[in-house]
């Protein structure tokens, strides 16, 4: 399991909790479990092969979207901190199984984003940040990134299957 391929980001060690080991953890996965029900992970330093952890117990930080998080082995803040700055992986066969109509948040990197269904691409999803709410980083043609709030309202549709996103953007909002 060496490929990156065959790994999902889930989560980024952000920083120390306390002086016990624990760890806080910025969430890159709607699925809580990732990060509150024990057993097998991994940590990946850059591009290297990740190593297998623990995970002994997390929980959700109130008030945040972000988790705290005990691994195996790391017992105290100084050993927490050589390993901030990794991401949390698990398999990509580790996915949950979908309903119809959901997709994983990850399947959304790269889709071309149309403003109608048969029309040329406007660009395309690069990347997905949360500033209180789901935003959509989209390149595009010309170069330049612009960000598109992830709703209904302006993201109607989308065909993962055929790698592509409906934008009904309000207006102004590609001149941002």
């Amino acid at each position: 399991m060496a490929n990156n391929n065959s790994w999902l980001t889930v989560g980024k060690l952000v920083s120390p909790q306390g002086l016990k080991g624990e760890l806080r953890v910025k969430p890159l996965s709607e699925f809580p479990e990732r990060f509150t029900k024990p057993g097998k992970r991994w940590l990946q330093d850059k591009q290297e092969v990740p190593k297998e952890v623990k995970l002994l117990n997390g929980r959700l930080l109130p008030g945040k979207e972000i988790y705290i998080v005990r691994f195996a082995g790391i017992d105290n803040r100084s050993e927490a901190e050589l390993i901030i700055g990794q991401n949390l992986v698990v398999p990509s066969s580790n996915r949950p199984q979908l309903k119809k109509g959901e997709f994983h948040f990850l399947d959304l990197v790269g889709l071309e984003a149309r403003l109608d269904h048969n029309g040329p691409g406007i660009g395309q999803v690069v990347n997905l940040t949360n500033a209180g709410n789901d935003l959509l980083e989209v390149k595009l043609i010309e170069g330049r990134k612009i960000l598109i709030p992830f709703v209904k309202a302006i993201v109607p549709e989308i065909n993962v299957k055929e790698g592509w996103l409906l934008v009904t953007p309000p207006p102004g909002l590609l001149e941002l």
